[in-house]
């Protein structure tokens, strides 16, 4: 994907899929769904609880990546990867909010906020500058995927 096609996907409202090293023995990467936010030009920004294992892995690992996909044909990423530049605690209740109006209609939005209130002495802002950025748009590979194939009935 061209360098302005790829930020304009990954500012969009997508599910991310967080990986950050877990240097715990013999285990892999961890791998968990995060909200996020990020602007084009910008860094992107995820929220967890203060004590829970992917606040301590972030903390150790100092960076992490982050994909965001659409699984509608033809398929789409963006993959970035990148060290953590600043760690907020507590979150700043005006980007939790944004963060909540991103993902949910404005009626579910106040219900979460509501809900998860004391969430807001509890969580962190981690903020990450990508670095590094994978992107793959699978639009090229369906249209000759289906031209071939209509080559081929049309023998």
């Amino acid at each position: 994907m061209p360098h302005h096609e790829r930020e304009r996907f990954l500012a969009e409202p997508r599910i991310g899929v967080l990986g950050v090293t877990d240097p715990r023995g013999d285990r892999a990467p961890l791998l968990i769904p995060v909200w996020y936010h990020y602007e084009p030009g910008g860094e992107v920004v995820v929220q967890t609880g203060r004590e829970t294992v992917k606040a301590q892995l972030l903390r150790a690992a100092g960076r992490f990546s982050l994909c965001a996909q659409d699984d509608n044909q033809p398929y789409r990423y963006v993959s970035v990867e990148g060290p953590v530049t600043s760690v907020a605690d507590p979150v700043d209740p005006a980007l939790r909010e944004a963060m909540a109006h991103r993902y949910l209609d404005p009626d579910e939005a106040r219900s979460y906020l509501g809900a998860t209130a004391d969430q807001l002495k509890d969580d962190i802002t981690f903020r990450m500058r990508p670095q590094h950025w994978r992107t793959a748009n699978f639009a090229a590979f369906a249209a000759e995927f289906a031209e071939n194939g209509q080559d081929r009935s049309d023998s």
